[in-house]
């Protein structure tokens, strides 16, 4: 497929990589369920999210402290595709604590990582609640090179830094009665707001879900850092969910409680709109999302300038052997 190049700029419209139809649909989605009255504050909102930002300030984002000890795992050091550019990644990103647009990366600096919390209970034998530093000494740390596919038709290779999640089932010990997990990210309504505008209306705090047998695969990941150091805010700072073969929405960033469950829990997309939004959301090319296809996707690579190829979507994003048992 041809190479589309787009010129280098630090301000990046949401529609130079998502389609323009996955663009406007979504946002009037969103401004719909946030209603008529401050549709106003909804449009000026989304016209900003190109706005200028220095690339100062971007790199003063990343650049965060170095995480030591580490290994890297060798069945996901590699993937067939460049992993992205780092500042490319660093400011297009989805965070609607944050705001509606893409470029959210300024505005999510404000979230509080220090000191974090995270309580684990429900169902489990060992509730505990960990403060970030308990899970970086706590469970092994290991790099692992992973596919990221958005629901929105755009995709990325990251490195994250992380734990395996089986690796927090067999501390905590889940009963025989938990069948499902959530996960619940920060939300405080005095500082996770969009500028001019408060997503009140919607179903805060995000939360997501997983089947326990999910959670305990081999690929389900805990991240707490990326590209060598700590997990920058707008990625989820300070530990976030990793899912390689679903849509990116089901990664809950910055995430505060995890909860052990008998019954399937309700989540943030799916309690929004649950036709096109389902509670797996696995990656499927031969699925269509009700308002655009998932047969390919646009696969943002490692130069500077926000350049993508075009490629088919594989099935579980190329994940099909160590998942596809889960959905027999």
């Amino acid at each position: 497929m041809p190479l589309i190049r787009i010129a280098k700029s630090w301000e990046i419209p949401e529609n130079e990589v998502t389609s323009e139809s996955v663009y406007f649909n979504r946002r009037r989605f969103l401004r719909g369920l946030i209603g008529v009255g401050i549709a106003g504050g909804a449009s000026s909102l989304l016209s900003a999210c190109g706005k200028s930002s220095s690339s100062a300030a971007l790199e003063e984002s990343l650049n965060l402290p170095k995480i030591r000890g580490f290994q890297k795992n060798p069945r996901f050091a590699t993937v067939d595709r460049p992993i992205v550019n780092e500042g490319v990644a660093g400011r297009y990103n989805n965070f609607y604590e944050f705001g509606g647009g893409k470029n959210i990366w300024l505005k999510a600096q404000k979230l509080p990582t220090n000191p974090w919390q995270v309580e684990v209970s429900g169902l489990v034998k060992n509730p505990r609640t960990y403060d970030i530093d308990d899970l970086k000494k706590t469970f092994p740390l290991e790099e692992r090179i992973y596919r990221f596919r958005c629901v929105e038709a755009w995709s990325m290779v990251l490195p994250w830094i992380g734990f395996p999640m089986k690796a927090l089932i067999e501390a905590v010990e889940p009963t025989s009665t938990a069948k499902y997990v959530r996960f619940t990210s920060f939300y405080d309504p005095e500082i996770t707001r969009g500028p001019g505008i408060h997503f009140g209306a919607l179903p805060w705090p995000y939360t997501e879900g997983l089947r326990i047998e999910e959670m305990a695969n081999e690929l389900a990941f805990f991240a707490v850092g990326l590209f060598g150091h700590d997990l920058p805010k707008q990625h989820g700072a300070p530990i976030r969910m990793v899912l390689p073969w679903k849509y990116g929405f089901k990664g809950a960033k910055s995430i505060v409680k995890i909860e052990f469950l008998a019954e399937q829990p309700a989540t943030y997309w799916n309690t929004i709109d649950s036709h096109e939004y389902d509670f797996e959301a696995n990656v499927n090319p031969s699925k269509p999302h009700p308002r655009w296809s998932q047969a390919t996707e646009k696969f943002i690579g490692n130069r500077p300038d926000l350049s993508w190829e075009i490629k088919e979507t594989l099935p579980y994003n190329g994940y099909g052997e160590y998942v596809a048992s889960l959905y027999a």
